[in-house]
């Protein structure tokens, strides 16, 4: 029987999601921007998380799995414009900088949910200028953790948004495998377009990279030679972006559903109409050999 459990930790409340013998559970503090702070796979932790900037309120959380929206990635001198006005935007949004409330929760023999919220307020009009209501339903279920999206447009007139996750993959070694059908990746520390061949090293990278034109919404990548990490995703993840930080033991493998800078380009932006809801979803699945 899955379950969960909540506790307190340096005045957040943490709330655990797991398999009856502990082996597979994540952990989400909604807190701090409804973030996943653990993914544990046959008793493993899979993610990267330095706590002293999830504990720190005036920090961005090193970690986890951060939450980007309404964009993903940054924008340039931090503005964008939109109906003849400019606004400034932080970087990837708002969501991983404001607490999620918890909706409800649910456990069975076979998983573990829970469903959290992040609703516009008088604070979020002045950066983005639209109300919405985002539902967020993390399940864990065996060695995979599916995220669950809907996306609610409740303005009179059509929100734009592109979304994304940055999940930091814990991992000694920062050449990346991937099994993927892009045939070309962006290398953002030079700008230039390059023909993909199976791996990237990121070793020596300080900007991030992107794959560029996978049509198929399954990826599979190795940093270990002992398991696989697979990302599914619904269609409107286009790109995945790979970063890192030297020194530190982690590798992020993010899907995104635009590339960075797009509320000034205004070319893929994902456009909700009024009073309708996009809902789509994210899967990450640990797999040891």
């Amino acid at each position: 029987m899955y379950k969960m459990e909540s506790y307190e930790e340096q005045s957040f409340t943490m709330y655990q999601l797991s398999n009856a013998d502990e082996s597979t559970w994540i952990t989400v503090c909604p807190e701090r921007g409804g973030i996943i702070t653990e993914f544990g796979v046959e008793g493993k932790q899979q993610l990267y998380l330095n706590k002293e900037t999830l504990f720190d309120r005036k920090q961005n959380v090193r970690g986890g799995i951060p939450i980007l929206f309404p964009i993903s990635g940054q924008l340039k001198h931090g503005q964008y414009e939109w109906e003849g006005k400019t606004y400034e935007m932080p970087n990837h949004g708002l969501a991983r900088i404001t607490p999620w409330e918890v909706v409800e929760s649910t456990c069975d023999e076979e998983q573990a949910s829970i469903t959290i919220r992040f609703a516009s307020s008088i604070g979020t009009k002045s950066v983005f200028p639209f109300d919405f209501e985002v539902l967020f339903t993390y399940t864990v279920k065996g060695n995979r953790l599916l995220i669950d999206q809907s996306y609610y447009n409740a303005s009179e007139k059509a929100m734009p948004i592109y979304p994304g996750f940055h999940p930091y993959f814990y991992t000694e070694s920062k050449k990346v495998t991937l099994q993927t059908d892009a045939t070309k990746y962006i290398d953002y520390n030079d700008g230039e377009v390059r023909d993909f061949t199976g791996e990237i090293d990121m070793e020596n990278m300080i900007e991030a990279v992107a794959l560029l034109d996978a049509e198929d919404k399954q990826l599979t990548a190795q940093m270990d030679p002992s398991k696989e990490i697979k990302i599914k995703t619904e269609q409107e993840f286009n790109y995945t972006v790979l970063w890192t930080e030297q020194g530190k033991d982690f590798v992020c493998i993010e899907p995104w559903t635009a590339l960075t800078g797009e509320l000034n380009r205004k070319q893929e932006l994902l456009m909700i109409e009024p009073k309708q809801t996009l809902d789509t979803g994210v899967i990450f699945q640990v797999v040891y050999k």
